[in-house]
């Protein structure tokens, strides 16, 4: 293993940055402890950390730093950061192939992003279009 791991993880227009280093078993993002976090992002930051297991995490510690879009983008970003060092750290194929098959978007950044709005349309999106009378 490794003394420090610096991984990105991105989605959409969030982009945490997370580094693991040896420890006992601390999280924090943006140098305050998980506790913090609403319930359902929290849900979603744990997922990696239930996956690796207590024998991976009890050594190390986790520290993220987040900025940038919504708080659901920000713990999508938060998690893929999250597991992409802990694979890093280890080593672990397996890790990485179980990241994989729970959900793919641990490991791979999801390339969609919002479409711009055209100018001379509606303000209301990218393609919608003033309603037309025909009568």
């Amino acid at each position: 293993m490794t003394e420090t791991v610096h991984r990105e993880g991105r989605r959409k227009t969030a982009k945490a940055r997370a580094t693991v280093k040896e420890g006992n078993g601390e999280l924090r993002i943006n140098s305050r402890p998980l506790n913090t976090w609403q319930k359902t992002p929290k849900q979603r930051i744990k997922e990696p950390l239930t996956i690796a297991g207590e024998s991976v995490i009890e050594d190390v510690d986790i520290e993220v730093n987040v900025e940038g879009g919504g708080i659901q983008s920000q713990a999508e970003a938060i998690r893929m950061a999250i597991a992409r060092t802990l694979v890093e750290y280890t080593g672990d194929k397996d890790l990485e192939r179980d990241f994989r098959e729970y959900d793919r978007n641990m490991m791979v950044e999801d390339p969609r992003r919002t479409e711009t709005r055209k100018p001379s349309q509606s303000s209301k999106g990218a393609r919608h279009k003033q309603q037309k009378s025909y009568r």
